[in-house]
């Protein structure tokens, strides 16, 4: 039976992440994915949110300068809500920063994690079937094939996403809230250059957020209730593009062509435990947000710097058993606060601006116009999106792995 001192399920960017964070101790390191491929493919083209920190994080770890010639940033937010006055704007001259985040293919960031992960074993395709904690040790089988396998870890991550298999193989509580509302993604190209300004626009069905991704060229997130959904799909290319234009305006110009169209059913879930008997559960397998205000890959990359900083903090002292409680306790310390905070700011604002009642109405308005003009509220706002309020771990802070 192989033997690892962690053994990570699931490949995607959190999980490949976490690998490559910790090269630099001389760890044995497996990751166990049922996909073919683990790590972002080649042809992966999911865009994904960065905030500031999740930056400084990549630039810890090596990886950024990798990273930052596909990144287009994020250098204003323009938050506003339909049919009514209020407006914010956020500028990154506020909190004195390059940019407030940057979008990017997830295949970038998956071509900059690569070299970092040659010494990691990669198991897939493969399907856990089994897990069995004991007191030094985790068993876990898994299904390659037609080959049934066994391997013990000291640490097991499961990092395997949103219905966590591994979660329901521990029974561990996950509380699950359905939005009744669904995210159409796509990509849109304008008439005009997009000057790096993102947009969150609140409309009565959900938010409509605009990310560059190129000069004229935008990456769409439009939340609609689920019973429109179908509509929205079947409309062709210029019916679609009238109706977004119709329901954001017309503040980023018009709207003149569009790509495939994806839908994903929007819910909040998150787990009982952050931690259990040698195992750790992050990313989306632990904390499933709405996509408003683009929280969630950068709560999980901070769910990463968070656990590298408790096993390098223990190492240093001597505990090389990197299952320990001690350094789940630890990791717990860091992580739980952000986790909760980033859960109470993507819920409020989805239940506050999808609501159609006069008197939230009014709050909203005033809320958005208080925000624009008291600078100090709007830099903590703007401070707890591009993750500056988080735990202030070493990556977080840019430092490099020791």
């Amino acid at each position: 039976m192989d033997k690892y001192d962690i053994v990570i399920v699931g490949g995607g960017l959190v999980g490949a992440s976490l690998a490559a964070c910790l090269q630099h101790l001389p760890l044995k390191i497996a990751i166990i994915e049922a996909k073919p491929q683990a790590v972002p493919a080649e042809n992966d083209n999911r865009i994904i949110a960065l905030n500031y920190v999740s930056r400084r994080i990549f630039e810890g770890m090596g990886i950024w300068q990798h990273i930052e010639p596909h990144a287009e940033p994020i250098k204003h937010i323009h938050v506003s809500n339909r049919g009514h006055f209020g407006i914010a704007r956020l500028p990154h001259q506020l909190l004195n920063l390059p940019a407030l985040g940057y979008v990017v293919r997830a295949k970038h960031i998956g071509q900059g994690l690569h070299p970092f992960l040659s010494s990691t074993d990669f198991i897939a395709p493969a399907e856990v079937t089994q897990i069995t904690p004991q007191d030094d040790t985790v068993r876990i089988t898994f299904q390659q094939g037609s080959q049934t396998r066994t391997v013990s870890t000291q640490l097991l991550i499961a990092a395997d996403g949103a219905n966590s298999s591994i979660c329901q193989q521990l029974d561990i509580p996950i509380q699950v809230q359905h939005y009744e509302q669904t995210a159409i993604i796509t990509n849109i190209t304008l008439e005009q250059s997009h000057q790096n300004i993102a947009y969150e626009r609140f409309t009565d069905t959900g938010p409509i957020a605009l990310l560059p991704i190129a000069d004229k060229q935008y990456s769409l997130v439009w939340t609609v209730k689920h019973e429109d959904v179908d509509a929205m799909l079947v409309l062709d290319d210029s019916g679609f593009l009238d109706k977004i234009q119709q329901q954001f305006g017309w503040r980023a110009g018009r709207f003149i062509a569009t790509e495939k169209r994806f839908a994903f059913p929007l819910s909040l879930s998150y787990a009982a435990h952050l931690t259990t008997q040698r195992t750790v559960i992050m990313g989306n397998a632990a904390h499933t947000v709405h996509p408003v205000a683009g929280q969630g890959f950068n709560l999980g990359l901070r769910d990463v710097a968070s656990l590298a900083e408790a096993m390098d903090t223990a190492w240093e002292h001597g505990q090389k058993d990197v299952g320990s409680d001690g350094i789940l306790q630890t990791y717990v310390s860091y992580q739980a606060d952000d986790q909760k905070a980033v859960t109470w700011l993507t819920d409020g604002l989805v239940k506050l601006f999808s609501n159609n009642l006069i008197p939230l109405a009014a709050v909203r308005n005033i809320g958005l116009l208080t925000l624009d003009a008291f600078p100090p509220a709007k830099k903590y706002l703007m401070q707890q999106m591009t993750g500056l309020n988080s735990y202030p771990s070493g990556l977080a802070r840019g430092r490099g792995i020791k």
